[in-house]
């Protein structure tokens, strides 16, 4: 007996282990499978938990964007049936807290008894449900407490509306980046959603499964808020003075963009352009066109073309000609290799002449008379076109172009936003440039830049040669604050020596000191810069994009600061970069005290009332005199140039050339060469569409006109 109850205890001990080895082996090999059909056969409820996008913010913590909780009205119809007693007490309450149609729920929830979700409203606030939420909850309340309910999340909200809006960009509905950081650094911004699981077992006991929501990482940006307000403000005050003067119906500009960047790092502490939008409603077009105008677009399916082009950061995605800003690059490269030196001359007659009869192109001064004899830098201060001809002779192409590329035109910054523009194609190469586009090269006509490409050069030009990538973000944090990742700046290479650096600040302080800069100087302050007017031929006639390029303060520069206005509304467009030097100089008012950059230049009594009426305390300053051209003495309504050239020559008690012929029935001068009335103080150009770009017999021909032609004579005639 007791052998047969070991051998039955034995084999009932192997059973057990048999099916243990076996529940182990299903479990392994087919447990997802029977977890599939058990939960098939269980009431199954899942809720979305969305994840919060990160925000962004600017360089002292300022929000600029950030996610914040709404909430969508979920109606259950299988609950809200389930309990007739408390059908109607909710419905009255839907009515009375949130305005819906008693009715039309009722009629949804007969149509589709078995639904478990059907949207109400979608996105409100907490104050908008917080009344419904204490109505349900109250002890004497009649509410179903489960067939409604508030679905939660996240809508992207932009405090400051316009503020920012090319370089931030906006989401999708779904919450998908576009343009600027946040299309850039969307997978950075964020998140994963989580999920909560319900199981209703057999005993109607309710068992949940929470996966939380994994939030984006956060953008502490470069961005000043301050700054970039004062840049914003300035670009619509100027737009809205010169709205309708010239051309009816349009703005004070075709775009205006201005970027401020920090020289020793590459961070950008204000980016903008005009015509901007408003960032939490980017389709909304009706601060710039009627609603039948809107009405036209759509129906001519222009509508999403019109809001793209708005959409588009003009400072990182539209190319122009830079004009005689590029004049700083052109002597600074000739420094650089050797083939000039300061002091140097160069002697300007008017025009230099490129091939021979027929095929002769004339390239002119913006004074038709010559300056005569120039240093380099006073070339510089000047503009003149016909010295730095002469000084891109020196190089060559292949140098020219050699620092060209250097100074990374034609190439992309590599910002962190979406949309730079490549600009390969639209700069010259040895097998393209000749004679004719080196020349006009040499005063940035020809090719095409970005406002980015141009200031991150213009600070290597100033910082002591050194070629920064420009960035827009500093930190990445996570949500509790911890820093996920710190962006240095990135130094490239070195441009130019640090001893032509130094010359090249003298050389810009001396533009807006004796030369075409003097509007851009902020009272108080000395500045350094460049001016530019660049010519676009189109509709028959001559349009301009007039820019200044500066940097301040003067001995210890910290900021650079680029204007551009493109296709100025004015009769005269080539006279309107006193327009951008005038916007330089009120926007540098207010920034650079916010910056505690103290005031080096004595104020005269005008600029003191000038800072009194902006709003500013008037200090004492001791250290120096008054400038020869300080602000107070601009005249912002006389009758300047874009270059604001005098010549150097013979001149009469009233500043008119002793040695041109006058008309003496208009009193303006005769141009020697084709017969043009000038201004004959400065040897300007009365008719706005003449160009410095001519044929054998005087006719202009046009930048764009001379790029589509073969240039194959060589040759250099100069007067």
């Amino acid at each position: 007996m007791k052998n047969k109850l070991v051998v039955f205890s034995g084999a009932i001990l192997l059973i057990f282990v048999l099916l243990a080895v076996r529940l182990t082996v299903i479990g392994r090999d087919n447990g997802e499978q029977y977890k599939k059909q058990v939960l098939s056969q269980q009431e199954y409820d899942s809720v979305t938990i969305p994840y919060q996008r990160g925000a962004i913010m600017d360089r002292n913590g300022t929000m600029l964007a950030y996610s914040g909780k709404v909430y969508n009205i979920i109606l259950d119809s299988k609950l809200m049936r389930s309990n007739t007693e408390t059908l109607e007490p909710t419905l009255a309450a839907l009515n009375s807290c949130f305005g819906l149609d008693i009715g039309e729920v009722r009629g949804y929830i007969t149509e589709n008894p078995d639904s478990r979700y059907h949207i109400l409203l979608k996105q409100l606030n907490y104050d908008d449900i917080q009344t419904y939420i204490e109505l349900r909850d109250s002890e004497e309340s009649q509410i179903n407490p489960s067939g409604i309910w508030f679905e939660e999340e996240y809508k992207r909200q932009y405090p400051y509306g316009t503020l920012a809006c090319d370089a931030i960009g906006f989401t999708t509905k779904d919450g998908i980046g576009q343009y600027g950081l946040e299309e850039y650094y969307n997978d950075i911004l964020s998140g994963s959603n989580g999920r909560e699981y319900g199981y209703l077992l057999d005993d109607n006991a309710l068992e949940r499964t929470i996966i939380p929501a994994e939030n984006g990482d956060t953008l502490v940006t470069t961005i000043d808020a301050y700054i970039q307000g004062i840049v914003e403000e300035n670009i619509l005050v100027f737009n809205q003075e010169h709205a309708n003067e010239y051309r009816e119906g349009e703005m004070g500009s075709d775009n205006t963009g201005v970027i401020i960047m920090d020289i020793d790092t590459g961070e950008i502490l204000a980016m903008a352009s005009f015509p901007n939008y408003n960032l939490n409603d980017p389709y909304d077009l009706t601060a710039y066109y009627s609603e039948q105008d809107i009405a036209t677009m759509q129906e001519e399916d222009t509508y999403y073309s019109t809001l793209q082009g708005l959409w588009k950061n003009f400072c990182i995605s539209e190319s122009y000609e830079p004009g005689s800003v590029c004049k700083t690059f052109t002597v600074a490269a000739a420094l650089d290799c050797g083939v000039i030196h300061d002091g140097d001359s160069f002697y300007c007659g008017g025009f230099l002449q490129f091939g021979e009869g027929d095929h002769a192109v004339t390239i002119r001064c913006h004074n038709r008379y010559g300056e005569g004899e120039l240093t380099v830098k006073q070339a510089l201060e000047q503009s003149c076109n016909v010295c730095l001809m002469q000084i891109g002779q020196k190089m060559g192409q292949s140098t020219f172009l050699e620092y060209l590329n250097n100074f990374n035109f034609g190439l992309k910054t590599n910002i962190d936003l979406t949309g730079e523009m490549r600009t390969s194609s639209l700069v010259f190469t040895e097998e393209t440039m000749g004679v004719t586009e080196l020349a006009t090269s040499t005063f940035g006509q020809g090719y095409n830049v970005t406002m980015i490409q141009t200031i991150t050069a213009f600070c290597s030009l100033i910082n002591g040669g050194y070629y920064y990538q420009p960035h827009m973000v500093s930190q990445i944090v996570d949500e509790n604050g911890a820093v996920v990742d710190n962006i240095e700046p990135v130094l490239l290479r070195q441009v130019v020596s640090e001893s032509v650096s130094a010359l090249m600040r003298d050389y810009c302080i001396g533009v807006v000191q004796e030369g075409t800069g003097t509007y851009s100087r902020p009272a108080g302050y000395m500045i350094g810069g460049k001016t530019g007017t660049a010519e676009t031929s189109g509709d028959g006639k001559q349009n301009y994009v007039v820019s200044f390029m500066g940097f301040a303060p003067a001995q210890d520069p910290q900021i650079a600061i680029y204007i551009v206005i493109d296709r100025p509304n004015t009769a005269a467009q080539d006279t309107a970069t006193r327009y951008a030097c005038l916007l330089c100089r009120s926007i540098l008012t207010d920034v650079l005290p916010y910056l505690h950059v103290f005031m080096t230049e004595e104020l005269s009594e005008e600029e003191e009332q000038e800072l009194l009426e902006h709003g500013q305390h008037v200090p004492t300053v001791s250290q120096n005199g008054v400038s020869d051209n300080a602000v107070s003495g601009n005249d912002v309504s006389g009758n300047s140039t874009s270059e604001d050239c005098v010549s150097q020559n013979t001149t009469d008690e009233n500043g008119v050339r002793t040695d041109i012929v006058i008309d003496p029935e208009t009193g303006y001068a005769i141009d020697p060469i084709n017969g043009e009335f000038l201004d004959p103080v400065t040897g300007i150009p009365i008719d706005p569409d003449s160009s410095v770009l001519q044929n054998a017999t005087g006719e202009d021909i046009g930048f764009e006109e001379q790029n589509e032609e073969e240039n194959t004579e060589s040759g250099l005639n100069s007067e």
